[in-house]
């Protein structure tokens, strides 16, 4: 029985191609700006950050890497590259098929954190913490009854999503990972808190 991902030929195609430096920049800029409005959102989540300032924070996944530097306003910037990390999280799965059956499960992928402990903590309850409120931001967009609308079907598409990964049977691949030595921000810092 072929038990390999159905995208396992976009991964072998993916790991080859290299997207221009200007793609990979405006598209960090843009992310970046997508969590400052999340962050936005809520005043306690810029507190936390607030007292972190000036920390820089290494995100890597695979191919994918981003430095973000947490501003005096709790916001967040990407970092010059001279800057050294103070908390690196690496994301053990490579593979996005398997990324994202674990996110659609409701699971965290696994993560690799090295770095300042209080820091992150402070990311642990951002994650266990912020949401993003699409319905409220299509409001402003659409009007209320719209928005409501596309946020019901969202949330049927998203039930359904999830209900065809949880039949779906996992690649080998995902299995001799998922033995490895890893943790979610949220179980590292809640157990490095209480030490």
């Amino acid at each position: 029985m072929n038990t390999s991902s159905p995208f396992s030929f976009l991964e072998s195609f993916a790991q080859h191609l290299q997207p221009p430096t200007w793609l990979v920049a405006e598209g960090q800029q843009r992310l970046v700006l997508f969590l400052n409005h999340v962050l936005l959102q809520e005043k306690e989540a810029q507190m936390r950050l607030a007292r972190k300032k000036g920390s820089v924070i290494h995100l890597r996944w695979g191919a994918f890497a981003l430095d973000l530097l947490i501003t005096p306003a709790g916001l967040t910037d990407r970092a010059p590259a001279t800057l050294p990390a103070d908390l690196t999280l690496s994301v053990a799965m490579e593979s996005p098929w398997v990324v994202a059956q674990s996110v659609l499960e409701g699971k965290a992928p696994p993560v690799k954190i090295e770095g300042d402990v209080q820091l992150a903590a402070e990311l642990g309850w951002l994650a266990d913490n912020l949401r993003w409120d699409v319905e409220e931001d299509l409001s402003r967009l659409l009007g209320d009854v719209p928005a409501h609308a596309i946020a019901g079907a969202g949330q049927r598409l998203l039930a359904a999503l999830r209900d065809f990964v949880a039949r779906a049977p996992r690649p080998p691949f995902a299995a001799g990972r998922e033995g490895t030595e890893t943790a979610t921000p949220a179980t590292t810092s809640a157990h490095q808190a209480g030490a």
